[in-house]
């Protein structure tokens, strides 16, 4: 881990460990604590790499290839693997900083007990996802799919 490399925010903590976050997203803590203000969570968050994404997903939940964020309950957590997101982002044609702040929220609301393992659900939890982003100034990511 980089000294300096974390930031405490109301009892959590903001880890980097993959370098590249801080350079293609400078203000990445600062994007995290507003998204964790926004959607009412106080979970830890690490920003990664592919790696270790794919290790923790292997061990927790059988599937070996890295995704673009883990959610754990106890204690709460939120992890992001850089390459996922930054290919989701340029697939998309989205800022990689905008898409860390929407998968921020969306894995605090999985945290406050949302899912999308059905239609009717996903559209709740998408609503939720663009109402919040909508006050980060960031544009909804559900719209022109």
């Amino acid at each position: 881990m980089e000294p300096g490399s974390s930031s405490p925010f109301g009892g959590v903590e903001i880890v980097i460990t993959e370098r590249l976050w801080r350079r293609f997203v400078p203000d990445a803590v600062r994007r995290v604590e507003r998204a964790l203000a926004a959607a009412e969570c106080a979970a830890s968050v690490a920003l990664t790499d592919d790696r270790t994404i794919k290790r923790l997903n292997h061990r927790d939940r059988g599937k070996n290839k890295p995704t673009n964020v883990l959610t754990y309950e106890r204690p709460p957590e939120i992890l992001l693997a850089f390459g996922v997101v930054a290919r989701e982002a340029r697939k998309e044609r989205r800022s990689i900083a905008n898409h860390l702040t929407h998968l921020i929220v969306h894995g605090a609301l999985h945290l406050h007990g949302f899912d999308h393992h059905h239609p009717g659900q996903a559209r709740e939890m998408e609503g939720e996802e663009a109402r919040i982003l909508a006050r980060l100034g960031v544009p909804n990511p559900w719209k022109n799919r």
